[in-house]
């Protein structure tokens, strides 16, 4: 199985790694868009993006609701009241069914300026009601990957994907995903790029 399908029971944190890959594609996105050096990842799964990110050279303060791991902290992303360690723009994958909540608690964290990207599935642009979160929460960039990337249930790429046995990197999946990307403030349209 390449994806999640309807017929998949979900899995019941909602954790669905994504492939540190999504990284490699996206951080001359990242320069162009001018995000901090200083990131926060709030859910953090298992770390497949703040190391990856770590070793591109961002400073990662990594927090989960679930603690899978040692090198993340526990924590409930919407009972913060301020952004940890000096950090300064939110990146994650957050839990799909609470991604309308990461946004707009994200804004209430967020300096006037700064950033908060999402990992998410293109269908997110769907639905009246997020029309109304996009103009209020300042969606400033939608960036599209022209490949699939892989998110595993439970962080298992071995089964819901093919590992490429020259490059390492995991292959497959059934949905486009996209950075959305928002800024604190911003009161422009959204621009389309392409990753």
């Amino acid at each position: 199985m390449l994806g999640v399908n309807n017929k998949t029971k979900r899995e019941e944190n909602d954790f669905y790694a994504t492939d540190p890959y999504a990284i490699d594609k996206s951080i001359r996105f990242f320069e162009e868009i001018g995000i901090s050096n200083n990131l926060w990842e709030p859910a953090c799964g298992n770390l497949h993006l703040s190391c990856r990110l770590k070793e591109y050279g961002y400073n990662v303060v990594s927090s989960d609701l679930i603690k899978r791991n040692n090198y993340c902290t526990q924590l409930d992303f919407f009972d913060s009241v301020e952004m940890l360690e000096n950090s300064e723009d939110i990146i994650t994958n957050p839990p799909f069914k609470f991604a309308e909540d990461f946004v707009t608690k994200s804004m209430m964290l967020l300096n006037n300026g700064r950033f908060a990207l999402f990992f998410l599935k293109i269908q997110f642009l769907e639905t009246r009601a997020r029309a109304e979160l996009f103009k209020n929460c300042g969606l400033k960039y939608v960036g599209v990957f022209s490949d699939r990337i892989c998110c595993a249930r439970n962080g298992d790429f071995d089964k819901y994907s093919k590992q490429d046995k020259i490059t390492g990197q995991y292959r497959g999946g059934t949905q486009c995903y996209a950075w959305f990307v928002f800024q604190k403030g911003y009161n422009g349209e959204p621009v389309l790029k392409f990753i």
